[in-house]
């Protein structure tokens, strides 16, 4: 299996090379989580789970984050939210186009701009059909859109260019937990903060779903860049295991 050749971003284990591809090639990766507790929690964790989570419960990480317009959340209390799509970073390229970067927590993805995205990054190739299915199958999917326009355009215009420059998605019990996979980000648009920002808001879109225990697999590349965003590797010595046939 083949991660990119950035160190930066790219570090989750698409879910299909693993098992696909045994044995594992490569030292088996960091388990990574991310653990909060919020106070409309309604039902208690075991004293074990309590012990696990204690010791990340102050993980997430504060710094700061680049971004122009934070979206305003009009969900009542007791309802789930809704998907979120704001401009995340604005500006202005030197020959006059504007640039708009879109995050969105509910946006539908093309399996063939996907499958390009992976390219870029190095990632191998999967089936279509299993990359549709995995979308499908997430609790939630996170995007990042390039949208160009000239000066005066509006965003809705036909010629606009659209293109997707990063994803990332989660798997959960739509209760307690949930798992980070698929990050990526265009190698042309990474160390300007879109990676940190798209965990940073897919976290925070969780969260609001009082979803507080969240885990991803990292490889060694990109510990800190995760450890920076408030993860933890094997917090009181528990490990993440994984099944291999024995034949």
């Amino acid at each position: 299996m083949q991660t990119s050749s950035s160190p930066a971003l790219c570090a989750i284990v698409p879910v299909d090379c693993v098992s696909n591809h045994l044995p594992y090639p490569y030292p088996y990766p960091s388990t990574f989580s991310f653990g909060l507790s919020t106070g409309s929690r309604k039902l208690k964790l075991s004293r074990l789970q309590a012990g696990f989570w204690e010791s990340i419960r102050s993980g997430q990480n504060n710094s700061n984050s680049t971004q122009v317009i934070e979206p305003t959340s009009s969900s009542q209390e007791d309802e789930e939210p809704l998907p979120e799509e704001f401009v995340l970073v604005e500006k202005t390229l030197p020959d006059g186009t504007i640039e708009q970067i879109i995050f969105s927590s509910g946006a539908e993805v093309d399996v063939y701009d996907l499958q390009a995205l992976c390219d870029k990054v190095g990632w191998p190739r999967r089936p279509l059909s299993k990359l549709a299915a995995a979308l499908r199958n997430s609790y939630m999917v996170a995007t990042l859109h390039s949208i160009k326009k000239s000066a005066g355009e509006e965003l809705t215009e036909p010629n606009n260019e659209k293109k997707l420059i990063g994803m990332a998605r989660a798997t959960s019990d739509h209760a307690f937990n949930a798992t980070i996979w698929d990050v990526l980000v265009d190698p042309s648009y990474q160390g300007q903060g879109l990676g940190k920002a798209l965990i940073e808001k897919l976290i925070s879109a969780l969260l609001q779903r009082d979803i507080g225990n969240i885990s991803l697999f990292a490889d060694s590349k990109v510990v800190e860049f995760y450890r920076n965003l408030g993860f933890e590797a094997d917090p009181e010595g528990i490990k993440g295991m994984f099944w291999y046939p024995r034949f």
